[in-house]
């Protein structure tokens, strides 16, 4: 064998494919060890999840809007964030599964080029139906757009930088909370289409940037039945539910969060810097928790993280319900940024969590993962609505949100010993 076919190795010409080395620096030459994050790659992962995370937000921002002008309620609107997150949850493994063998820049382009392509269909789309369609097909790409790329960032760098790669490619999808959500707001205003216009040229952007600069990655060798074997580990499962918990309570409350917030705050404006600080506040928990994790138990990070979480949660059920109206203004708004850095910064340390549970099957892992969220997302949006459409007031949705993590964090903190337990007979 030719030494320069060596799994492994890395080489400038693009044509040709590195094999998954964890700690191998794009940047600087065959065989090299990264000294730390291979920033100037990641880059641009970190665009494409820049524009998940505009599309995962700023819809929920406009549903008033768009209910007028498709013609359907408030609530049948918030269904164009749940249908996403519904179909996400579905179609993941599948595309994980068969997409883990390929080679992953492409599956990186293809993915990227589906949701740009199902963002343009909702941008024109004249009715709902074909909005709805239009979503779906962005989901289809979204989806495996988010376990391609936390996969990529995982075979590529090294074990001991992996919190800070995560957290600077999820940061990605935290930095459009905080700037591209208030733009596509303020875009919105005059029409709710121009920031999934926004998406679609940041996202072929952000094409551009990986089909130039992104090096080929094959993962090893494996058959389907061993890349789904991880499906095999009921502790692993239960690992991935907690995912789903966490997302479930935070768009349980984030897909109604203008109808939460617009009492207290009843100007547009006011509704934009408040969705400003939040992406911040996200931004924060990500940065934080990145550096946290490659410090300390990913574990225990996570478990501070979702016991914040409820805590707040609870507080933010006591500041609607039973505050006066004058305090409700600052106690929403301290509820709100709160539950920012706590779902911000709780994913570097999950998906550090399953990546360690499932070493050899990161891809699927991955993918999985991408479909605990992408359900705990359509569960938050379907579970806020039914609770509206039953006649609850929005201020009570934190409570629903409290409740849906009482019961998250015992199964993490089930799965960590289950995983000990694993360990020690392993």
């Amino acid at each position: 064998m030719n030494p320069r076919d060596e799994p492994g190795e890395l080489r400038d010409d693009h044509d040709e494919e590195l094999r998954a080395e964890p700690g191998t620096d794009p940047e600087a030459g065959p065989g090299t060890t990264a000294p730390s994050v291979p920033y100037r790659t990641l880059i641009w992962l970190a665009v494409a999840t820049f524009t998940t995370g505009i599309d995962g937000y700023v819809l929920a921002g406009l549903l008033p809007d768009i209910a007028t002008d498709l013609d359907v309620t408030a609530a049948l609107a918030g269904q164009l964030v749940s249908v996403f997150a519904l179909t996400s949850a579905v179609a993941g493994p599948v595309l994980g599964a068969t997409t883990s063998g390929w080679e992953q820049r492409r599956t990186i382009l293809a993915a990227l080029s589906t949701f740009v392509l199902g963002n343009l269909i909702t941008a024109v789309a004249p009715t709902y139906a074909l909005a709805l369609g239009g979503r779906v097909l962005a989901a289809l790409g979204g989806c495996l757009l988010a376990a391609a790329v936390t996969g990529y960032v995982v075979h590529l760098v090294a074990e001991r930088d992996r919190g800070r790669a995560l957290s600077f490619v999820l940061g990605g999808w935290m930095t459009a909370t905080a700037l591209g959500v208030p733009v596509g707001l303020i875009l919105g205003q005059s029409n709710w289409r121009l920031p999934l216009v926004l998406v679609s040229v940041v996202g072929t952007v952000a094409l551009v940037g990986i089909g130039l600069r992104l090096p080929p990655l094959r993962y090893p060798s494996s058959s389907l039945l061993d890349r789904l074997r991880p499906l095999a580990r009921p502790h692993l499962v239960a690992g991935l539910l907690v995912s789903t918990g966490v997302l479930c309570a935070s768009y349980t409350c984030f897909t109604y969060a203008v109808l939460i917030l617009r009492p207290s705050h009843p100007a547009g404006w006011m509704i934009i810097v408040i969705m400003c600080g939040y992406g911040l506040a996200s931004m924060l928990g990500n940065a934080v928790t990145g550096r946290l994790v490659d410090r300390f138990s990913p574990v225990r990070v996570l478990t501070v993280v979702l016991a914040g979480l409820l805590v707040d949660s609870l507080f933010g059920a006591l500041a609607l319900s039973l505050a006066v109206p004058s305090a409700v203004a600052v106690l929403s708004l301290v509820w709100f940024l709160l539950a920012g850095i706590g779902n911000g910064g709780h994913a570097v340390p999950q998906q550090a969590r399953l990546a360690a549970m499932a070493p050899a099957s990161v891809a699927v892992v991955m993918a999985l993962n991408a479909s605990a969220i992408s359900l705990g997302s359509a569960l938050g949006g379907g579970v806020g609505g039914l609770a509206l459409a039953t006649g609850l007031s929005p201020g009570h949705l934190p409570l629903i949100a409290a409740a849906v993590l009482a019961l998250t964090l015992p199964l993490h903190l089930l799965v960590a010993r289950w995983t000990r337990a694993a360990a020690a007979r392993s």
